[in-house]
């Protein structure tokens, strides 16, 4: 077979083909078919597919209730204030120190200082949890310059 009998089948392919048999009669006898099974009445439920009817709502319910349940509570928390440092709660830092040493002196002035611009801060937006982690940073920071100060005697 060359190119040019391949073409010619491939053209007589284009042509336009009856069907050996009339489709249409099928296609109306299953339409027909359908129709008469829709008029036809349904058998009763039975107690058994009920009540597994009954339990997948159930179960539905429930998951749902769970699921509620356990986004009030991550919602609770992340709403929650955030927790100060173990640290902060064992050594309250004093409103003012002044270490004798001169090197911790600046440091205890600039901790002090931020201490202060964080709390009025706090004053005017109490709900930021950034500020309240810088505070608790900055106060836990003041506490290991305490015991810096009271290692070096």
């Amino acid at each position: 077979m060359n190119e040019f009998e391949w073409r010619r089948q491939m053209r007589d392919l284009r042509q336009p083909l009856m069907p050996q048999r009339d489709l249409w009669a099928g296609i109306d006898a299953a339409l027909d078919d359908d129709s008469q099974l829709a008029r036809l009445p349904r058998p009763a439920t039975s107690a058994v597919s009920l009540q597994k009817h009954r339990q997948r709502w159930l179960l539905a319910g429930s998951l749902a209730a769970s699921l509620l349940l356990v986004g009030g509570f991550g919602w609770h928390l992340l709403q929650a204030p955030t927790a100060t440092p173990v640290a902060r709660a064992a050594n309250p830092a004093p409103a003012t120190w002044k270490p004798d040493d001169p090197r911790l002196a600046g440091a205890a002035i600039e901790l002090d200082a931020a201490r202060m611009e964080l709390q009025l801060a706090i004053r005017q937006s109490p709900d930021s949890p950034a500020l309240r982690r810088l505070l608790d940073r900055t106060e836990l920071q003041q506490i290991q310059l305490r015991q810096l100060a009271k290692q070096a005697g």
